[in-house]
């Protein structure tokens, strides 16, 4: 699931537009996702849903509407969730702005969780643990009950000692102001 519903409010503009390694950001993301699950990936959209599914429409990744996308991060992992079929032992939750992000740090993920497929999945960096993550199907209540903006944090504290880490210090770049994108992608002189 790249989650990819949010306004760009800090940004100032759609950032799943920007352009990274030439393509808009939500394109790269969504292609990193497709190299790892195939058509397994969903896109969960909402502020700017018009202007970012035609981005997708040559992608095998379906894509989903939070309508409640103003609600902040906890809506879109809830639409995720609701969205799984039935079979689903695990779900990676991948945040559309994790620009640096590459498929093999997705691949990395997923064969950790295949070793410990009843273990969380986690990205380590610096000092934090995040996205993007494996959570799997014992955590889906948890992760319905989510509120707000914030992600689901609460849960990699909560069962901390459930978590596997897997050093990942690309994670640690997102894309929030246009400051960050300068820092990504340097000026060329």
């Amino acid at each position: 699931m790249v989650l990819a519903a949010g306004a760009s409010s800090r940004f100032g503009s759609a950032k799943q537009l920007v352009r990274v390694d030439g393509r808009p950001l939500l394109h790269t993301i969504v292609s990193r996702a497709v190299e790892v699950a195939g058509y397994a990936v969903t896109v969960v959209l909402g502020a700017r849903a018009a202007e970012l599914t035609p981005l997708l429409r040559h992608s095998p990744a379906s894509v989903v509407i939070n309508r409640n996308w103003s609600e902040g991060l906890a809506s879109s992992i809830r639409v995720a969730v609701e969205r799984l079929p039935g079979s689903c032992g695990g779900v990676m939750l991948i945040l559309a702005d994790q620009a640096a992000v590459t498929a093999q740090d997705l691949k990395r993920l997923a064969e950790a969780w295949q070793r410990q497929p009843d273990y969380i999945i986690a990205a380590q960096y610096g000092t934090t643990t995040g996205a993007p993550a494996i959570f799997p199907r014992w955590t889906f209540g948890d992760l319905l009950e989510l509120r707000g903006d914030r992600g689901a944090q609460m849960l990699l504290r909560r069962y901390s000692d459930r978590v596997v880490r897997v050093p990942m210090p690309r994670a640690a770049i997102d894309i929030d102001t246009p400051e960050d994108l300068l820092e990504l992608n340097p000026p060329q002189r």
